[in-house]
């Protein structure tokens, strides 16, 4: 059995987009501008037809780099972007009143060269302001032409459904693989019933469940990852252990780890896409080379006996990120 393509906001898109973060910030070192664009460029030749950004990532480098690279083929993609995490000088913040998303996303516009974002998501919860609320003024921005459709971020069951009752929600984005098993809570089921298209980021564990080789000691100083819990000298032995186990299992199936981790995310559901990132093209390639491809039940059930929320060590936030999540987690 094969996957075809998948529906988000009455698009049918490639179950396997691309998320955008990575050419800008967030992982190793960023490539060049003129890097990113000709991997820009090469996701359009491989049949990427979803991107997904933020004003977070590098501060709006990352959408103007989306806007610079592929204004002349914006009918060729569905463009995702995000609010919410607002930076101001060396101060961050969790922002979704409607004045600060109406200016943050007249700035998206600009930085992206459209008039239109397909879809724009609420980036995290803000626990100052009603959901209902900030709904309400994505909704006029709907009505107004300039958005396509509304998306939540890493939010919760209760509060999707809060959200829907005031608009419908197209797509809720949160971190999901075989190793953050989170929205398997509630989320997925409330996106299913819901008709919400689920978005899984980091669908191979940030990078880790793509290279048994992976070393976290590596890690240039701005790298994310170095205040995971999961990529401490306390946690990454154990964790490594398990990734040169699902390596072993992907080349048992001809496949590339990241390709079953791939693979096994879109399994979980019809309604469910991935929009692994990254900033090699050789990497690029092999994400989305086998985007059809169905393993075997019993293959799947091997990835869900080796890597789960019991197996993997260490919580994907540290305390204070933990604090801005609104996605319902396990008990300790």
């Amino acid at each position: 059995m094969s996957i075809t393509r998948r529906p988000i906001a009455g698009r049918a898109v490639n179950p396997i987009g691309l998320g955008c973060m990575s050419l800008s910030w967030a992982y190793g070192t960023p490539p060049s501008p003129a890097e990113g664009a000709r991997l820009l460029h090469r996701a359009l030749e491989l049949g990427y037809d979803h991107l997904d950004t933020a004003r977070i990532y590098g501060l709006g480098k990352n959408e103007t780099l989306i806007g610079e690279t592929l204004h002349g083929k914006r009918q060729s993609f569905f463009l995702a972007s995000k609010t919410g995490i607002i930076v101001d000088g060396d101060k961050r913040r969790i922002d979704c009143r409607p004045e600060t998303i109406r200016t943050a996303l007249e700035e998206s516009l600009r930085l992206l060269r459209t008039d239109h974002i397909d879809l724009y998501y609420l980036h995290r919860r803000d626990f100052t302001v009603p959901i209902e609320e900030s709904v309400g003024a994505l909704a006029d921005l709907v009505k107004a032409g300039k958005i396509g459709a509304i998306g939540l971020s890493e939010m919760s069951a209760e509060t999707l459904r809060r959200a829907a009752a005031v608009h419908p929600i197209a797509a809720m984005q949160t971190e999901y693989s075989p190793w953050t098993r989170n929205a398997e809570i509630a989320v997925l089921e409330a996106c299913r019933a819901l008709g919400t298209t689920f978005v899984a980021f980091s669908p191979v564990g940030r990078g880790a469940l793509a290279d048994p080789a992976l070393d976290p000691a590596a890690f240039p100083e701005r790298d994310i990852r170095r205040d995971m819990p999961r990529f401490t000298a306390e946690h990454w032995p154990a964790n490594q252990a398990l990734i040169r186990r699902f390596a072993e299992l992907a080349h048992s199936v001809e496949a590339t780890p990241a390709q079953l981790a791939l693979a096994w995310v879109l399994s979980r559901g019809e309604h469910v896409v991935a929009i692994p990132g990254t900033a090699s093209t050789a990497h690029l390639e092999e994400n989305i080379a086998r985007w059809s491809w169905r393993p075997e039940a019993a293959t799947l059930a091997a990835v869900d006996a080796l890597i789960n929320r019991d197996s993997v060590a260490g919580h994907r936030y540290g305390p204070a990120m933990q604090r801005t999540i609104d996605t319902e987690d396990f008990a300790a």
